[in-house]
């Protein structure tokens, strides 16, 4: 797939204001710092499409990005970031999984994971709800450049052991690089063919 469009169209905190569910829409999300705004411009290739900044927890509404004129990228609020109130991570919470259980166009969640990271607990805790609210998500293992070639084998085979030991099957996996650009075309040729069944789905009305 090639990006030959991508615009920002709005933020908001209410699903119910969200752009009109038109178009196939794909979510990023993950814990705080992450580098899911870098992940997004190196995806869009647009440097300064998604804000980037140095404070952790800054993205604090649903942000939606409109790719090619035909399907939705959305940057939700980060999770897991400790010195944000208590009640204010309850409200993102809360507005998050509004957001997932009840968007409609919604094709796709990516979970962000720092590979450089053993499994946390509260992404295990996300993915798990995730799949009981069966919700399809994809893992995207982030910041690839900061390992050698065997750290990085070596840490997402150790996440894979981890989630077998509470699932029968794995969710699909990217590992990738902004800095590098590392697993930018995997990405938007799955993105592209979900795009295709998802058209094909509401041409036979499923």
């Amino acid at each position: 797939m090639i990006i030959q469009y991508a615009d920002f169209i709005m933020s908001n905190t209410d699903v119910r204001l969200c752009p009109k569910p038109d178009k196939p829409e794909y979510a990023f999300i993950g814990r705080s710092n992450v580098g899911k705004s870098s992940l997004i411009n190196m995806i869009t290739s647009r440097r300064k499409l998604a804000k980037i900044s140095g404070t952790p927890g800054k993205t604090i509404t649903i942000n939606h990005f409109v790719i090619n004129t035909s399907w939705y990228l959305v940057d939700l609020p980060g999770y897991g970031f400790a010195k944000r109130s208590k009640s204010e991570r309850e409200k993102w919470e809360k507005m998050i999984r509004n957001y997932l259980l009840r968007r409609e166009n919604l094709v796709c969640v990516f979970v962000l994971i720092d590979i450089r990271h053993e499994p946390q607990k509260n992404d295990l805790e996300f993915m798990e709800w995730l799949a009981l609210s069966e919700i399809p998500f994809t893992l995207v293992f982030t910041k690839a450049d900061k390992l050698k070639p065997m750290q990085l084998t070596n840490n997402e085979e150790a996440y894979r052991h981890k989630l077998l030991e509470e699932w029968e099957e794995l969710p699909p996996m990217v590992v990738t690089s902004a800095e590098k650009g590392d697993g930018r075309e995997a990405l938007l040729d799955y993105i592209d063919s979900l795009n295709t069944l998802y058209h094909d789905q509401k041409k036979s009305g499923i």
